[in-house]
């Protein structure tokens, strides 16, 4: 559904309207939602795709957030998009994978247009085969509140029979960053059997869970397709 006007309008309406009316502001978002054809306002702003810097403005420090996408449908692209949201602030970005080498990470910093030698220390590259919950919060001991994580990706956490079972890991994870401050996006693969041609965004039915998790773990959802981002309601 295509909306009268960008997301920051419909608030800046929503604001105003709670001033003259004298109402609750989420009373205002509620009715500026159903002018443009939603019952209300997380609705509407669970359907529009985000840009980046709507996604970043959108996270709070203890956010553990599920990015979920197909292959190729961008979420490496998507996270390293949110880390130079995070750095441009001044913040700091550790990057975990057990996917990428560097090389593959800087090469996609360049098709951003960004240099990743411009943030020096800001960024952070850690491709540890050893890279699990417990390694995770180790890594971050001394990480400063704010500090920007992602995790690629949550099914390859426990794929090594020594380490904690994912469900763990996740709890861990999620328990480190609401008593530190910090804000973790982890990539997740979704199921083969997601058909992009009975809806357009995959969903957390879709995420592809070798072994059980419980995705309400995840303060928020976010699914791509064709690079555009869906936020899930929780």
């Amino acid at each position: 559904m295509k909306l009268s006007a960008p997301v920051h309008h419909l608030k800046r309406k929503a604001r105003l309207l709670s001033r003259r009316d004298g109402i609750p502001l989420h009373a205002a978002l509620d009715r500026v939602a159903a002018a443009e054809g939603f019952a209300r306002w997380s609705l509407l702003a669970a359907r529009v795709p985000s840009s980046a810097g709507e996604l970043y403005a959108s996270l709070s420090p203890g956010d553990l957030v599920l990015l979920g996408a197909r292959p190729g449908q961008g979420k490496t692209l998507m996270s390293l998009r949110l880390a130079i949201e995070a750095m441009k602030g001044g913040g700091r970005c550790v990057f975990f994978t057990l996917e990428y080498a560097e090389k593959d990470v800087c090469e996609r910093f360049r098709r951003l247009g960004a240099d990743r030698a411009a943030f020096g220390d800001r960024f952070v590259f850690d491709p540890s085969d050893a890279i699990s919950a417990d390694y995770i919060v180790e890594r971050l001991a001394t990480a400063a509140a704010g500090t920007f994580c992602v995790v690629d990706y949550l099914q390859l956490l426990d794929q090594k029979r020594d380490k904690p079972d994912l469900m763990g890991q996740v709890r861990r994870l999620r328990a480190f960053a609401e008593a530190r401050g910090l804000t973790f996006v982890v990539l997740s693969q979704i199921d083969r059997s997601y058909d992009c041609a009975e809806k357009p965004f995959p969903d957390r039915t879709d995420v592809r869970l070798p072994n059980p998790v419980d995705l309400a773990l995840f303060t928020k959802a976010w699914f791509m397709n064709g690079g555009t981002v869906r936020t899930e309601a929780p």
